[in-house]
């Protein structure tokens, strides 16, 4: 299990889980707490990314409405606030409501691993240039210097 899937699943079942057992509309998630529930050392950075990540807001149906802390916003003493949605209101991602570029993120990512990711992607769209390397205009600029 990878560092943001454990963040994603002890967010879920010690916040999410029990804030909508109770009613709540808000939760508030310390990225401090995440960091030491989790018994682990110099995270914070991993801990911070996943709880601002489009992944975690759709996998755990949730919405991050505020993000209070330092302007790095990699600090244990940040905190995360998110809304649940009501049972009866379906969850939609900010994604699929905003018209920000941030919405496009990771929109091609089915079809680079498709083509077998985007490096071998890239490399091959610039062989397809067909460059011409001319090895003794190379050299004849390298006298001039």
């Amino acid at each position: 299990m990878t560092l943001s899937e454990q963040v994603l699943r002890h967010i879920e079942t010690v916040y999410v889980v029990p804030a909508r057992q109770r009613g709540e509309s808000t939760i508030r998630v310390k990225a401090g707490d995440v960091h030491r529930d989790l018994h682990w050392a110099n995270r914070v950075p991993s801990v911070c990314t996943t709880l601002s990540s489009q992944k975690l807001q759709r996998a755990v149906g949730i919405e991050l409405i505020a993000k209070d802390g330092p302007p790095s916003g990699q600090s244990t003493t940040v905190v995360f606030t998110y809304r649940l949605p009501q049972a009866n209101r379906p969850f939609t991602s900010p994604a699929k409501r905003s018209g920000s570029l941030e919405s496009l993120y990771g929109i091609a990512s089915e079809i680079f691993r498709e083509l077998g990711g985007g490096e071998k992607f890239i490399r091959e769209e610039r062989e397809k240039l067909n460059f011409r390397y001319d090895a003794a205009a190379d050299r004849g600029s390298e006298k001039h210097k």
